[in-house]
């Protein structure tokens, strides 16, 4: 089954944007309950309509594209383009498995050439740590992939909630206040400064948006970067095969 879509820039309420919707219909129908992925029915299905939304990010952006609407393009961005590749490369057991996923600049966003770290660069420097939930990068340990695309209007509420989504699941954090104690995903490690901005601390995050409490101990969780995928391909990746993976793509 295919999806005929119009992907077209939008003049809404006045204010430039571009149309999303496309991006939120593939979500909804290869996105299950878990937040895995169904890559095979995608790739067997919709790879066309996939592409003709990535052709709609690739030409330049409407002017006046609003700092909301801009942030949710880029996160949308990410998450269809990190899907894209590894269809190209499906089956897979993980993203590190193919070549130089983050740092090729081989995308087409708002008219230029465009790696996925340049995507993520972007937006942490918005500013906003909340993007680190949102930003998935095909692996089993990533924040929840929201089935849902993100809108300019909506964006702020989007990643409250799948910042206390991410925050809440049992399998990635784990709460424990009262030991003072929390253990969390290494992504709170890796960009430890972006959520410490503002004159915050990591705790005060871990409070504000995962389960109350005074968070003095923290760990860190070891990230499976096994592929989201629903059939459960890479479910059983790691160990040696990543170390030589990461190595062979930081070459």
């Amino acid at each position: 089954m295919r999806l005929a879509l119009l992907l077209l820039p939008l003049t809404l309420g006045g204010a430039a944007d571009l149309d999303h919707s496309g991006w939120d219909l593939l979500l909804k129908r290869y996105v299950n309950t878990h937040h895995l992925v169904d890559y095979a029915a995608w790739k067997q299905h919709d790879v066309p309509a996939l592409d003709a939304y990535l052709a709609l990010l690739g030409r330049p952006w409407p002017v006046g594209l609003t700092p909301a609407a801009r942030k949710a393009a880029m996160i949308n961005a990410y998450n269809a383009l990190t899907i894209r590749w590894i269809l190209a490369n499906y089956p897979v057991a993980s993203i590190w498995r193919t070549d130089n996923p983050f740092q090729a600049a081989r995308h087409v966003l708002n008219g230029r050439k465009i790696s996925l770290d340049d995507i993520e660069a972007e937006l942490r420097r918005t500013g906003d740590a909340r993007i680190h939930a949102a930003l998935v990068c095909a692996a089993r340990s990533c924040p929840p992939l929201r089935a849902e695309a993100y809108t300019g209007p909506r964006v702020d509420a989007q990643l409250d909630d799948n910042t206390r989504q991410w925050l809440a699941a049992g399998g990635l954090n784990q709460f424990f206040p009262e030991k003072h104690m929390a253990r969390v995903s290494m992504i709170f490690k890796w960009y430890r400064g972006d959520f410490e901005e503002g004159g915050l601390s990591l705790a005060d995050f871990l409070s504000r948006y995962g389960r109350p409490g005074k968070y003095t101990a923290i760990e860190f969780n070891p990230y499976h970067w096994g592929l989201n995928d629903s059939s459960g391909l890479g479910s059983d990746y790691g160990g040696a095969r990543f170390l030589l993976d990461r190595g062979r793509n930081l070459l």
